[in-house]
Parts: structure tokens; sequence; C-alpha cells
């Protein structure tokens, strides 16, 4: 591998102490100011200056050698999480997920209660119905896992819903999933909430060794952290209108029938959105093998990410999606650090490099003619195409 996309061993310490201070801090979707806060820190410890969308996602800008801003790298703070939804005779809380995820991996978690009119957080665990096999026996392997099953057990003296009320817990107060993360001895992380902090510590390291290095960047770019990808709308608004290519970071599914692994960065070709852009994905796997930088192609058929959001609000720009490698995604979650360094490392060589078609991608306006498009080979037909009289059904 390049030693200019090699992440130093002093990086990677830095990303890891900065990933365990992100996975601390709660940051459910619409509950994302406390993290947004340190993040926001941390730019302001490197120099840069950054803007806030009135939403509250975070926006700032690498300097280039473009006269426009023609890139975009795009990561998001928020996290899936639970939200009080009823306040319980017996005391307990009954609670609605915040993004997608399933109550099977919510029962057993410990969570924070952030009750609105206090800085204080209460704390609380999900709870299956039927808690206790001495009480219930067998019907705790057979009630159902969905959300109507599940309640939190408050740590406090409580046995009410006025009692809660005395406690300062009201309807809509989140419940983010505490993510007690371990770092084991052979470089896994384990976790609630990888998806997508461990993507920001690794966006984050980059900017730093960018700043710290005084790298010369050929294109100006925007770096975005949004604050509501989990539901769905992360990346819809805040990016500049004229960017040409934009790489989103996210985890990438390790799984039975999945190519991803914990060890490598994962280029997807497709997702439930759609294929990402054929030109610029391509290029993404050019700069792995030219780097040696260990990666896998893979295909993601339940998943959505930032990307999506902006295309779909119409963003006219290439745009691709580069993982760190994550199993058991919104449940307990995995991954390894070589797979965070892989991520950096296909990071650090795509935003020193060249946009995918330069004469093309650096019009502003994203428009040219048919003879400036980018063509790539493939197949002719076998048979020459005649077009068929008005007369003629077959």
């Amino acid at each position: 591998m390049r030693q200019d996309v090699v992440m130093p061993d002093a990086d990677s310490s830095w990303m890891i102490d900065t990933l365990l201070a992100l996975l601390q801090t709660p940051s459910p979707t619409g509950r994302t100011d406390a993290v947004m806060q340190m993040i926001g820190e941390i730019f302001d410890g490197f120099g840069l200056s950054f803007s806030l969308t009135r939403r509250g996602a975070l926006i700032v800008e690498l300097p280039g050698e473009s006269a426009t801003t023609d890139r975009a790298l795009v990561v998001h703070a928020d996290t899936t999480g639970c939200m009080v939804r009823a306040l319980k005779d017996n005391g307990r809380l009954e609670v609605t997920p915040v993004g997608t995820f399933s109550a099977r991996f919510a029962a057993g978690a410990r969570v924070r209660i952030l009750c609105e009119d206090s800085d204080e957080f209460v704390t609380g665990t999900i709870m299956p119905l039927k808690a206790s096999g001495h009480a219930f026996g067998d019907a705790v392997d057979t009630q159902p896992t969905d959300w109507d099953h599940v309640e939190v057990r408050v740590d406090r003296r409580v046995s009410s819903q006025e009692d809660l009320v005395r406690l300062g817990v009201r309807i809509g107060d989140y419940a983010p999933l505490m993510a007690n993360p371990v770092l084991t001895e052979d470089g896994f992380v384990v976790s609630r909430h990888l998806d997508d902090k461990a993507g920001v510590a690794v966006v984050l390291a980059l900017i730093k060794n960018l700043t710290e290095n005084s790298i010369d960047l050929p294109h100006r770019t925007t770096v975005m952290v949004t604050i509501a990808e989990e539901v769905g709308y992360g990346a819809s608004t805040g990016l500049p209108a004229d960017i040409a290519e934009m790489i989103t970071v996210d985890n990438a599914v390790c799984a039975p029938g999945q190519h991803s692994r914990e060890d490598t960065v994962t280029v997807p070709m497709s997702d439930l959105h759609g294929p990402y852009d054929y030109h610029l994905t391509r290029k993404l796997c050019r700069l792995a093998d030219e780097n040696d930088i260990p990666f896998t192609r893979d295909v993601f058929r339940y998943y959505r990410s930032d990307a999506a959001a902006a295309i779909e609000a119409g963003a006219n720009t290439r745009a691709a999606l580069v993982g760190f490698g994550v199993d058991g995604s919104h449940g307990w979650e995995r991954t390894h650090i070589d797979s965070m360094k892989a991520t950096y490392s296909l990071l650090h060589a795509w935003i020193r490099s060249p946009l995918t078609f330069a004469h093309w991608d650096a019009n502003p306006s994203g428009e040219g003619d048919l003879s400036d498009f980018p063509s790539s080979q493939q197949p002719a037909p076998r048979e020459k195409w005649v077009p068929l009289s008005r007369n003629d059904t077959r």
C-alpha cells in the first residue's frame, strides 16, 4: 500500500478514542444536540469553521484547488433509539422505536430516559412483559417479540403513572439505548450504534490527517454530518447545488448471503434505492486495487443511506457508498479496527484524486453534449438491430 494512504498509528489511536467518546454520547434521531456539539468542538480544534443547518446538520468546507465546491463527503451522527409512548399504570414505560430496529434486539438493553425538564437522566432496562421464567414458565419463550410486548423498567421507586409524572417523565421523552462499547484484544469493537459513529470517527480522523499535514486537495470538498439518516431524510437538504461527486460513509452489512467483511472496506454496487453511480463505484474499486487496500464489493437488499435521501431530493451528483463491515447491524454490532482503517485509506485515496470525469463533472451545471458524456466499454449486441415496419408484427 502506498504510504500516503496508510493510517498513522497516532491517528488510529485518536480515531478509537474518538469513537468511544461518540458511542457514549446518546444521539437518537431528533435528539442529536450533544453529539453535534462534540463534533463541532473537534472541528474547532482542527481550526476549521463550520455552519449548521436549521435542523442541526453540520457542514464544513475543506479548501481545494478548484474554483467550485466539487465534492461532498457525508456521514450521519444520529442513531436508532426509543421514545416514551405511554406511562403505564404499573410505573413502567411503553416505548416506540426511533428508526428501524427490532424489539428482539432491544430486550435487555439499558436506556437513559432524557427528561425534558431536567439536565439529569433516569436509567432503566427494556424488559419483555413476561420476564421471569420463575413466574411465567415457558411463556417467556413463546410470547411475541414486538414492541407491544416490551416495557421499560425504571430504576426508581415508581409504581404508577403519578410516580412517573413526579419523576419528570413525559410522553415523547427519548430513551436512547446505552452503547456499552467494548474493545477486544483482537481489535474488534463491540457496541450498539457503530452505525454510524464508527463512520464519523473515520471521517474525523481523515480530516485530522489532512489538516495537520496541510495536504492540498484537488477539489474543494464539503463534509456534511447529518442527523436524520435513520428515519430516511438525512442528506435531503444542506448540500451545495453544484457538487459532482458524493461519497456516503456508512456500515456495510456482514451476514450470511452478503460479501462484506469486518476486516475490509466495502464498495456497494446497489441497495434498496437502486444502483450507485457506475463510474464512481468502479473508480473506488480501482483506487483500492492500486493502493493495495483490502476491499469487497457487495449488493444490499434492505438498506438505504444518505445518498438515497440526496438523490431523491434532486441532487445532480454522482453518488457512491463506502462502508466499514458491521455484523449484527441495529443490534449488538461489531466491527474491526482493520475495517475502519481500510475505509480511512480508501477515502484518503479518493479525496486526493481528480474527479471521475474532470471535463464533464467539473462543469457546475453538470451539463454537456453527447460527445462529452463519459462512456465505458460494454458488449455490443450480437445481432444488428433492424427497425420494424409498421405492418411487421414479429
